[in-house]
């Protein structure tokens, strides 16, 4: 009989919205009309200028590998960026490209973390970033926070759950599930209380972009030493291309491209010329455009689900989720989600995906879709709440 497989890999749960998304398939491929909040994936597809440069890209045959670290030119696009939107002065040699915001964490995780540390993480947030903990033998301390402290982690828990295996702490903003941004103040104490302890501070600023009445600081603006993860697929709509980046500390970029080069030698060439064309003003003009129409069913579908009765304790400053609190109806988040997939088609995710801190009365809502769908969708909602109420 063969060994059974690593136990890393059985310690990684799956996703649970994944089993319902198969069902909602295969209702969809009945006949039924499923309305899709589960998946955390813009439904606008890529913007043409972007489509138009990858296609000539490869028309140009630039479909070889690149450096590890990227294409020079799209390391300096970003870093004008960083310039045009926060005021930074970001030198390209930091910047690495990765497939996917996913190839930044693995760097990071690979870097920073030995086996048997960990690095703190607020519970609820995105399980992906336990997982790639766990990858490298390291391990997640998920911090239990609310709506008290805007679901994020704070400079005073980092400072309560600090123990001798901690060599960092990982925080979203915005962040998934929740929504909520961390201001310049928030993100100057964290830094203050993880460099005290001489971790490292790594901050998941994929949603940047989309936030609604206001802009998110990067942590760059307040800790020059902080990891940043980046993506292109949510402001910039590029989900299939997988590509992302990283920015590190200077003195970490010879080992981080180390690394690239032997985990996955570079990123997709045809991607990184597309990603080109993202920061010419027309492609910026759509992509604002989209934040505007996300911003809408935002103010849309949050106070409708309040209405309802779904707890929104803390209004979302960006990404497009909705993390609600399901208490007022009882039973658990995994039974309710299934409930209005099976007798009015609406899919969403139980927040068991998202952790263990009251996962089982939350879920969470994607507003992916457009607003006339939404509509539909709170209004099958409350058909099905009654059902569900008896």
């Amino acid at each position: 009989m063969a060994q059974p497989y690593s136990a890393r890999s059985r310690a990684i749960e799956p996703f649970h919205v994944m089993a319902l998304l198969a069902r909602a398939n295969e209702l969809q491929a009945a006949g039924h009309d499923v309305i899709h909040l589960e998946i955390g994936e813009p439904d606008f597809t890529t913007a043409a200028p972007i489509v138009a440069a990858g296609q000539a890209a490869l028309a140009d045959g630039h479909t070889r590998y690149t450096a590890a670290r990227g294409l020079p030119a799209l390391r300096e696009a970003i870093a004008g960026f960083y310039g045009q939107r926060y005021g930074l002065s970001i030198d390209p040699e930091r910047i690495l490209i990765t497939p996917g915001g996913s190839g930044a964490l693995l760097l990071a995780s690979s870097l920073l973390v030995d086996p048997g540390k960990h690095w703190l993480l607020a519970d609820p947030g995105y399980p992906c970033n336990r997982h790639f903990l766990r990858l490298v033998e390291g391990a997640a301390q998920l911090v239990p926070v609310g709506p008290e402290v805007n679901y994020q982690l704070t400079a005073d828990l980092v400072e309560r759950h600090w123990d001798q295996d901690s060599v960092g702490a990982l925080v979203a903003s915005p962040a998934n599930p929740t929504g909520t941004v961390l201001d310049r103040e928030a993100l100057a104490s964290l830094s203050q209380a993880v460099h005290a302890r001489h971790g490292h501070l790594v901050v998941d600023e994929i949603y940047h972009g989309l936030t609604y009445g206001m802009d998110a600081p990067s942590v760059l603006e307040v800790d020059d030493e902080a990891f940043v993860l980046n993506s292109f697929s949510k402001y910039f709509g590029m989900t299939g291309w997988r590509l992302g980046w990283l920015v590190a500390p200077p003195n970490a970029v010879a080992d981080l491209e180390k690394l690239a080069q032997n985990l996955y030698i570079s990123a997709p060439s045809m991607a990184q010329h597309a990603a080109l064309a993202c920061f010419q003003p027309e492609t910026l003009a759509i992509l604002e455009e989209r934040r505007a129409e996300f911003a809408r069913r935002r103010d849309y579908l949050l106070p409708a689900l309040r209405e309802l009765g779904f707890g929104i304790a803390v209004e979302p400053q960006g990404a497009f989720y909705l993390y609600a609190d399901i208490s007022a109806f009882g039973g658990d988040a995994f039974a309710f989600c299934r409930h209005f997939l099976e007798t009015e088609h609406v899919a969403f995710t139980p927040g068991l995906d998202f952790g263990r801190h009251q996962a089982g009365h939350h879920v969470r809502f994607a507003y992916t879709q457009s607003l006339p769908r939404l509509e539909q969708a709170v209004q099958r909602i409350a058909r099905g709440l009654k059902i569900w109420q008896g």
